[in-house]
């Protein structure tokens, strides 16, 4: 027995433990693509992280014997989402932990019994608060590289999750593409279609289309309308859609943000992509400053990668099938090879989200680093 104790984080020094696990667990590995220490401590504070005015969230951090840190998570509770999917459920999220079933096991122990003592009935995760927070642990390809809005961890990450009797509630995949020189026939075709049938054209929005103009708002609320049948997710409020234009689209490079919109102007499809950020992450070893800020930069400007990262597609529902997919790929792949992208990867998606999937056949795609959620009753 390592006498494993798991505790509250309460503490600056725990919460330093906490934030710095991570990357003690992963020194040296090429795959692993740090979170900023900013970022997870944000997570944890209301005054940051408009999510906790629904949500109940605790961070616990594990203790071997001699006091060192062998494993951190947190325990999530989005009244929302219970309420909207009628469950009761308590997330895990931010797990990890050295190849120790003690370890792992009293970590989700803490979560389950601080789950149970509000009521909660079934535990699962890995999950944030709401749907753009990482999710799914990897169950595959942990030889690949990950990426900024992914999580990464070791094989015996889903061997620890089935002895402790956790099931598979959910799948998600990437899709990784070869971008082409030239757009696929059927794109031509389809995208010629929709703007002749439907009136349907791109737009590439501005900074004051998306400060001044509305287009920030009217996105966020896209994907509040397309989103809202997936599992588990949760309508952004209106504080965390004006938090998401302040601190994230001004850095996005407008000539990757098509949006699509009708002949009555309505935006009715987005697709954010920017480039991958995955080797500037790991050079920023998860710190802004002094120098990782300028690690980002290059890659956002005039050194970028060789890869494209498709944050998230969204069609608004009376318009899917109508096109719109061909529309984004006709405007990308000639700008994608302008900027010299070779490849590119989508974030998550669900496997059995048919129509998602179904729109990348004419790119030849590989399906790859499947992810899953567990569940388990408490």
């Amino acid at each position: 027995m390592r006498n494993i104790k798991v505790k509250k984080v309460e503490t600056k020094r725990e919460m330093r433990d906490f934030v710095k696990f991570a990357s003690q667990l992963y020194a040296g590995c090429q795959y692993y693509v740090p979170d900023l220490d900013m970022d997870i401590i944000n997570t944890f504070n209301p005054g940051k992280n408009v999510g906790l005015e629904y949500s109940d969230i605790q961070p616990f951090i594990a203790y071997d014997a001699e006091g060192k840190p062998v494993g951190r998570i947190a325990g999530i509770i989005n009244h929302r989402a219970n309420a909207k999917w009628k469950t009761k459920n308590v997330r895990f999220g931010f797990i990890e932990f050295i190849d120790d079933p003690e370890v792992s096991e009293a970590l989700l122990k803490a979560v389950e019994q601080w789950g149970k003592e509000r009521g909660m009935d079934y535990i699962q995760g890995p999950m944030g608060i709401f749907d753009f927070d990482k999710e799914g642990m990897l169950i595959e390809d942990f030889d690949k590289l990950g990426s900024m809005i992914t999580i990464y961890n070791p094989p015996y990450y889903p061997k620890h999750m089935e002895a402790l009797g956790y099931e598979k509630e959910v799948d998600w995949v990437q899709v990784a593409i070869d971008i082409p020189q030239e757009i696929p026939p059927k794109y031509v075709r389809v995208s010629k279609l929709a703007k002749e049938m439907f009136g349907l054209h791109v737009r590439k929005l501005t900074n004051a289309d998306i400060s001044k103009r509305g287009y920030g708002k009217k996105v966020f609320e896209l994907l509040n309308m397309a989103y809202a049948p997936l599992f588990g997710y949760t309508e952004l409020s209106d504080k965390q859609i004006d938090l998401y234009i302040k601190r994230y689209l001004p850095l996005v490079d407008k000539q990757l943000l098509p949006i699509v919109e009708n002949e009555d102007g309505e935006v009715i499809g987005v697709a954010v992509t920017m480039g991958s950020l995955s080797h500037a992450l790991q050079k920023t070893k998860g710190k802004l400053f002094p120098f990782g800020w300028f690690h980002l930069l290059r890659s956002l400007t005039w050194k970028r990668e060789d890869t494209a990262e498709l944050l998230l597609i969204a069609v608004r529902p009376d318009h899917q099938g109508l096109g719109v997919n061909a529309l984004f790929f006709e405007d990308l792949i000639p700008i994608y090879n302008k900027y010299h992208y070779k490849r590119a990867e989508t974030g998550p998606q669900l496997e059995d989200n048919i129509k998602e999937l179904s729109q990348w056949k004419p790119l030849n795609p590989t399906f790859t680093k499947r992810r899953r959620c567990y569940k388990k009753k408490i």
